[in-house]
């Protein structure tokens, strides 16, 4: 299985994905900014200041995932534990937002959300438990004790 192009690809699509998350909410703070807008009297300001921070912490975590899989695909190894569950964490997150976006935005960020989750789901199950020693795929036999 070409388990590299597969990781690289997912730290590419995920790193490309990290500024737009920010972008975004910096669309949505924008918005929240200019027209004074709060929930049950809420301060607007400190709304504002959620959906910048909400924006940063995701795009950094995004970043972070994009790093395993990029360590992982230059490496040839699977990514360590830590590694592991920010990269499930981060399937789960877009599984779910997958399935919220498609009623409010519409089929293609759905289909967005899903290839980017089938991408990160690849790139665990390429450099799953028994992918451990890929020089021996390569025909190698282990050396006798």
């Amino acid at each position: 299985m070409a388990r590299r192009p597969i990781a690289l690809v997912t730290a590419a699509v995920l790193l490309l994905e990290a500024p737009g998350i920010v972008a975004l909410n910096a669309v949505m703070a924008r918005f929240l900014e200019v027209q004074s807008m709060s929930l049950d009297g809420m301060d607007p300001d400190a709304m504002v200041t959620g959906t910048w921070v909400l924006g940063i912490v995701s795009g950094v975590l995004l970043a972070l995932c994009a790093l395993v899989a990029l360590l992982a695909g230059v490496r040839d190894r699977r990514p360590g534990r830590a590694g592991r569950i920010l990269l499930v964490g981060c399937a789960v997150v877009h599984g779910v937002l997958g399935a919220v976006t498609v009623g409010l935005i519409g089929w293609g960020a759905f289909a967005f959300m899903v290839l980017v989750l089938g991408l990160i789901v690849l790139t665990l199950v390429a450099y799953g438990k028994d992918a451990e020693a890929p020089e021996r795929e390569h025909g190698a036999s282990p050396t006798p004790a």
